[in-house]
């Protein structure tokens, strides 16, 4: 899951008691260390023994290698992480709706091809042919209710499926159904009402009876219907004055897209199944596989509840999310036998579980990532490097050289500092990506070269475009105070802005506040994310700002 800029609208969702655990296969001696010591050395810096942490397991061919558990369950007890710990998983629950979706398809109650109106018919589709597939595959065009503002406002209130759909199905399509890819946890939910409705059992039954009990889950379950008793990390966000409880959410609202709990033996239990071809055919479990394709024919990455990449060579199949007080990821590597899981209780912690589980997973098969050391390159050869590289029609890189270092920022993204490794290659911190900058035969730089964690490099060319440089003047401090209050940018969402000495600050509900600088006496921008403040004023004084940010132009009217 991609981080989100601070001032962000969207919300992803991502996203037991002493069971017995899979059979330990003898450990792998190698330069000296077991492959459960080289896992446990490549991963322990990450977590502090007082902070929130995770609990990690290994299996190779069904047998566990690794499995520990890290940091602390409960900031406010001390209480010690266990590996047993259930936490939630956000949205790898996704997995588990669509393999609900696909066993029902296989009963013949429902095809993937039908149309969601045969079982919603009060569902609006605005004139489009939406279908089970399109949900599946996050192309339906359909709006994420947890992208929306006023999401944030509601999330402890409890809804009913039917309340919940109502809340997003009359928004404005995005697109036409299977013309672009969107990840959405509207389709999601729908797909859960339509097992509900297939099925005659609630979505938490079906699971329970058909997956959880005969797989011997016993410590998974819809969050509020777990049926063991089994210690139960909590969850912490991360704020000023360090880890606290996460923010309250219902279980009623990510329901089929995000509202289980697990653990990490459970999680090993159920790869073990889909290895061992449990609970669907063989062509349903490679349907669930296969990346769906968009009506362009390009590929979106991604297939039923499961995203389809790379891993140093390797095909990869994994999920993650992220949800009020946790973070999670899950990988498998099946022509290596290899699956990995990492549950995390924060949702805001320096070290993401993919980063971790995609780390380890390469220990596992053999193909661990190097580890860079932080080299100095002269400044004239950095320079060359400056420029913006195109990753399709609406996004681009941009490069900067800012204080003798160059920065990388996407489209409406944060602004992010590289470290070279090597004269025209570079890496992020905390994060398994590279890049590295690609010359022609005359020895001018074309492009950049990017690899995310392992995955295939994708190339981005060179547009010729300098970057945009924003540079702030000086503004009457007197004229900023005439902006400062409340701005509504959807009911629930509000953009405060405001003042904290010298500094001026903007800061969204639920979010951090960011510094902003002027480019004008009404126009203000911040150089950690890629958006601007727009004050639009009457006769009368400030009306309304609007904010630019990833080609969006949201309007707040002052309140």
């Amino acid at each position: 899951m991609p981080k989100l800029s601070a001032i962000s609208l969207a919300v992803l969702l991502l996203s037991p008691a002493s069971f017995p655990a899979a059979h330990a296969a003898p450990a792998t001696a190698v330069a000296g260390k077991t492959l459960a010591e080289r896992i446990d050395a490549g991963i322990s810096g990450y977590y502090k023994a007082d902070e929130p942490g995770a609990t990690v397991i290994v299996t190779r061919d069904g047998a566990t290698v690794f499995r520990k558990a890290y940091g602390v369950a409960d900031v406010g007890s001390k209480q010690a992480m266990d590996a047993a710990m259930t936490l939630r998983l956000g949205s790898i629950t996704k997995q588990f709706t669509a393999v609900a979706i696909l066993m029902l398809a296989e009963q013949g109650k429902l095809a993937l091809t039908d149309e969601i109106s045969r079982f919603l018919p009060d569902y609006p589709t605005q004139g489009k042919k939406i279908t089970i597939e399109h949900l599946l595959t996050h192309t339906s065009g359909i709006q994420s209710y947890t992208g929306k503002p006023s999401y944030s406002q509601t999330m402890d209130r409890d809804f009913s499926v039917s309340q919940m759909i109502d809340s997003f199905k009359n928004d404005p399509m995005l697109f036409a159904p299977g013309e672009r890819f969107d990840y959405n946890n509207s389709g999601y939910f729908l797909l859960g009402a339509i097992i509900e409705k297939v099925s005659g059992q609630s979505y938490a039954q079906f699971l329970e009876q058909r997956i959880f009990t005969p797989l011997g889950m016993a410590h998974t379950a819809y969050e509020g219907k777990e049926r063991s008793k089994g210690p139960r990390a909590a969850g912490h966000s991360k704020g000023e004055t360090g880890f606290g409880p996460a923010r309250p959410l219902s279980m009623t609202q990510p329901y089929a897209a995000g509202s289980l709990v697990s653990s990490v033996d459970d999680l090993a239990r159920w790869d073990k199944a889909i290895a061992d071809g449990k609970l669907l055919k063989p062509a349903s479990w490679k349907k669930a596989f296969t990346p769906y394709k968009l009506a362009d024919g390009n590929s979106t990455g991604y297939g039923y509840g499961w995203e389809i990449g790379r891993l140093n060579g390797s095909e990869r199949i994994a999920h993650g999310g992220g949800i009020n007080g946790f973070s999670t990821y899950a990988l498998r590597v099946p022509g290596k036998k290899v699956f990995v899981a990492v549950l995390s209780n924060t949702e805001s912690g320096r070290t993401h579980p993919e980063m971790v589980a995609t780390k380890v997973a390469a220990i596992a098969i053999g193909k661990p990532f190097p580890d860079f050391k932080a080299i100095t390159v002269a400044p004239k050869v950095l320079e060359q490097y400056v420029g913006v590289y195109k990753i399709d029609d609406q996004n681009t890189r941009t490069i900067r050289l800012e204080d003798g270092k160059l920065t990388m920022q996407r489209t409406g993204r944060e602004r992010f500092p590289l470290m070279a490794y090597k004269e025209n290659g570079f890496y992020f911190a905390d994060s398994l990506a590279t890049l590295e900058f690609v010359r022609n035969a005359k020895g001018q730089v074309t492009s950049l070269r990017m690899t995310h964690d392992g995955g295939d490099p994708v190339l981005h060319a060179r547009t010729g475009e300098k970057p945009l440089e924003r540079t702030a003047v000086a503004i009457a401090p007197a004229t900023f105070d005439t902006y400062l209050g409340r701005y509504e940018l959807e009911p629930g969402f509000v953009l405060e802005v405001k003042r904290d000495g010298d500094k001026m600050l903007a800061q969204g509900t639920g979010q951090p506040a960011i510094e902003i600088l002027p480019l004008s006496d009404t126009v203000f921008f911040s150089k950690m994310v890629d958006a601007e403040l727009h004050f639009e004023k009457n006769a009368d004084g400030v009306v309304q700002l609007v904010l630019n940010q990833g080609g969006r132009k949201m309007p707040g009217k002052r309140l």
